[in-house]
């Protein structure tokens, strides 16, 4: 049947299900003072806040455990895990609940934020080279793994179900989180002395408030599904349910397989530009810019900076899309494999002419990476949604993120050949 397109971007293929759709639009409730937006910009700042403070602590982790490659042992174990829990999610999500998938998951996150400073106070103490603390600390990163495919399929799922302007929050939320926790840094290592004691100190404080913010993002999360519009799209979504399952009965576990392979169809090449906006971050972000450049004149701070720089660079990518947005999937698809083009010109800035070896070039390379990494990751998220009828737009929600954690894998791996 010929998919139709109707207002606030919601693709419908059933004509009954249109005339639902714009009878319940119609009446959409007001987003007032954009208490909806703000719940899910702080949504999206959260999921991404545990992944955000264990790379962005870089320099505190290398010191403590100076004879491994922390950055991509982190990816690795994080992305992995993250991608494991995914394909378990989509196999069974038609029989679990989101909102218990989501605050399990938020759980989770302050569970594996509170480890790091315990593993340090107990265990560790400061003191180099305790590699039982660091293997305690790489559990706590897949903890968050598991969260993340807990939480951020959920979140993206929840906000397909609505108009466009919520993905776009949760895509700024993410980046937001980016910036937010390298501010954090920058600010407790430098109240601190650069010192042990000092650098001990400043990322257990960097943790304490990673807590807090996620634990006020349990609080939004439970406030948001309150919220008149998002209970308005909740209510068409299940009229949509509804009338599917009049239609063609109980729906057994093989008619949902058939459904969920019909939606990765139908997102498929969505999916396939996410996979490549990932594959080619992750294998330069954060490994190579943590480990493989260096800085005689900024030392230390040189990796934090590069860090901040990406993520500020992301967040104004993620914001651009509300302004100027591509409706068009083959364009967006197409510049997402152009992105290939970085790994010939971080290349150059290992073994390149020396100028290409400096701060300048190594700086620009990784602002333009977190631009176009925001920029396409937000346009196919928030176009892929919309591309299945209202009742199956968290499913295409969340088979997008098992994409993106495929590209996660695929890139923290690829990340390994330039210590090669």
């Amino acid at each position: 049947m010929e998919t139709q397109e109707v207002s606030n971007g919601v693709l419908i293929d059933d004509e009954e299900e249109l005339l639902l759709w714009k009878s319940q639009s119609e009446s959409q409730p007001a987003d007032h003072f954009h208490l909806a937006y703000l719940v899910y910009f702080i949504l999206g700042i959260g999921f991404l806040t545990p992944w955000n403070s264990y790379i962005t602590a870089v320099d505190y982790f290398t010191y403590l455990y100076p004879s491994v490659p922390v950055d991509r042992v982190f990816a690795v174990a994080y992305m992995s895990c993250c991608l494991v829990s995914l394909i378990i999610i989509i196999t069974l999500a038609h029989n679990s609940s989101a909102c218990l998938r989501i605050n399990i998951g938020m759980g989770l996150f302050v569970l594996s934020l509170v480890i790091t400073p315990v593993v340090d106070w107990v265990f560790v103490k400061g003191r180099q080279g305790v590699y039982f603390g660091y293997d305690i600390t790489v559990g706590a990163v897949v903890i968050s793994g598991l969260a993340d495919a807990l939480v951020q399929g959920g979140i993206i799922g929840s906000a397909g179900e609505l108009p466009e302007i919520y993905m776009q929050a949760v895509c700024s939320g993410t980046a937001a989180s980016g910036v937010l926790i390298s501010i954090l840094r920058i600010i407790t290592k430098s109240i601190y002395p650069q010192d042990v004691d000092g650098l001990r100190k400043s990322a257990n404080l960097y943790f304490a408030v990673s807590i807090v913010v996620m634990i006020m993002c349990i609080f939004c999360y439970n406030l948001g599904d309150r919220i008149p519009i998002v209970r308005h799209y909740k209510e068409i979504k299940r009229k949509a349910v509804k009338m599917e399952i009049d239609e063609k009965g109980f729906i057994t576990l093989s008619t949902w397989r058939s459904t969920l392979w019909k939606i990765i169809c139908r997102v498929k090449w969505f999916g396939f530009g996410i996979f490549m906006i990932y594959l080619v971050t992750l294998s330069i972000f954060p490994g190579y810019i943590t480990e493989d450049v260096y800085s005689d004149y900024l030392k230390d701070w040189y990796p934090i900076i590069l860090i901040t720089a990406y993520n500020v660079f992301d967040l104004i990518g993620k914001v651009l899309p509300a302004v100027y947005p591509i409706d068009n999937e083959n364009v967006a698809v197409g510049a997402s494999v152009g992105r290939l083009l970085f790994f010939p010109l971080y290349l150059g800035c290992i073994h390149g002419p020396e100028f290409f070896r400096s701060e300048i070039p190594v700086t620009f390379l990784t602002c333009l990476l977190g631009l176009t990494n925001g920029y396409f990751t937000t346009v196919l998220l928030t176009l892929a949604p919309k591309s299945v009828p209202i009742q199956h737009s968290e499913m295409a929600g969340i088979s997008i993120v098992l994409f993106l954690g495929l590209g996660l894998v695929g890139g923290s791996i690829v990340s390994w050949f330039w210590v090669i």
